[in-house]
């Protein structure tokens, strides 16, 4: 199967510019490609994510990625289908954001290797110095604002109305197209399937200012069987970056994925053949309830993003956590990571260790005959451990890392006190 077909048959090609010819293209010869990331935040998502492996798919059948950080077009911002303007960041801001994502790539794609390295490049390179006169006779020239307004990502932002800044984007990301081709030689972007309207900017002005072909490959945006965008939780992305999103949460995320995705979700999130995903997944629909197609695609993407280590201490706290094992074996990192929702008590210099006394004031029961009962009865846990020593007080040996202690109470509510 040709890299093209892959691409297809994984769910990774939502639009193209001319499918035959770019299938051509891709089976005769090495094609040089880009995705262009916009410093809108300090970390990429899993929503890029799809874009980086997909970038790494075409790097592995032989072609030549170029990872454009948008130095210029972050500053202006892109409008496609927001619902209102995007906050413009500093200079300042974008370029650390820049340097950030830019990363971030370089842990997907191979940057050292064989004439298809891949290559880093930054728009503000070719804007920097770039006149506004310039600008309006040598690119602006070749769109009419008729063309511009046909664009379904400015259309749904007529009525509320959308800034010049904005309006102009799309002219902007075109002319990346135009440079990278004139500089390396890049006839293919990808990018979601809501950039359309930016990316065939890029192969208008490449036919109009260089006689040229250009491609364009859009990928689904994608999103759960409910049709939510996939990747987002209460408004909130998972990041690629562990500080932002832990591995243990990126683990747990990738776990609780619906049963109708987790297939579909292997093949676009991980390096599987797809005659390895069709035998999963006929172990997974023999018995859905072991979540095989889950479990595969946490390993394989949390060990992608984060590394062998970080998976096996996803898995490890995990089963600790909900396993009954000693928490004393996780670092605290890990435990506030895994217990992010639970309740917290900070405990103060002059409070009562008694653990009777501290069940109540740390909200855990609501009176001492209900905390003596829990006791007695064992369904009190320190880090792990049943204690029914109504006498038990709490000490050093009891915080891990001097920074936490965790109390459950039953099989499953756990309480945090931070010290």
């Amino acid at each position: 199967m040709n890299i093209f077909d892959e691409l297809k048959a994984r769910g990774l090609i939502f639009q193209t510019t001319d499918e035959d010819a770019l299938r051509k293209a891709l089976t005769e010869g090495m094609v040089s490609y880009y995705v262009g990331y916009d410093p809108t935040a300090d970390s990429l998502h899993l929503g890029n994510l799809v874009q980086i492996l997909t970038m790494r798919r075409l790097q592995l059948a032989g072609h030549k990625p170029y990872a454009l950080v948008g130095g210029a077009t972050g500053l202006i911002g892109d409008p496609s289908f927001k619902d209102s303007e995007r906050s413009l960041q500093t200079k300042d801001t974008v370029t650390a954001w820049s340097e950030k994502i830019r990363a971030q790539l370089e842990r997907f794609l191979d940057f050292d290797n064989g004439e298809n390295k891949a290559e880093m490049t930054n728009n503000y390179n070719w804007f920097e110095n770039l006149t506004f006169i310039d600008f309006l006779r040598d690119v602006g020239k070749h769109f009419t604002v008729n063309y511009m307004i046909s664009k379904d990502s400015v259309k749904s932002r007529m009525e509320t109305g959308i800034s010049y800044t904005e309006f102009a984007y799309q002219i902007m990301q075109g002319y990346d197209f135009y440079e990278l081709n004139q500089l390396h030689n890049v006839t293919l972007q990808l990018g979601g399937s809501d950039q359309w309207g930016n990316m065939t900017a890029g192969t208008e002005l490449l036919r109009r200012k260089a006689d040229k072909q250009g491609h364009v490959i859009t990928i689904p945006l994608i999103t759960d069987s409910t049709g939510k965008k996939f990747g987002k939780s209460e408004g909130n992305a998972i990041w690629l970056d562990a500080d932002k999103t832990s591995p243990y949460e990126m683990y747990q995320f990738w776990l609780n994925v619906d049963d109708a995705d987790a297939v579909k979700m292997l093949k676009i999130f991980t390096f599987l053949s797809l005659e390895e995903i069709a035998e999963i997944e006929k172990e997974f629909d023999a018995a859905r309830h072991e979540r095989l197609a889950q479990k595969v695609l946490a390993r394989e993407v949390v060990t992608l993003v984060h590394g062998k280590e970080a998976y096996e201490q996803a898995v490890k706290t995990t089963e600790i956590l909900f396993g009954g094992g000693d928490l004393r074996q996780l670092d605290a990192k890990s435990i506030l990571a895994g217990l992010k929702g639970a309740p917290h008590h900070h405990v103060e210099a002059d409070e009562n260790l008694a653990l009777l006394e501290l069940l109540i004031s740390a909200g855990i029961v609501n009176s001492k005959r209900q905390a003596r009962e829990d006791i007695t009865n064992g369904a009190i846990y320190i880090n792990g451990e049943r204690i029914q020593d109504l006498d038990y007080i709490l000490s050093d040996a009891d915080k891990i890392e001097n920074q936490l202690t965790v109390i459950r109470r039953g099989k499953k509510k756990n309480f945090v006190l931070s010290y």
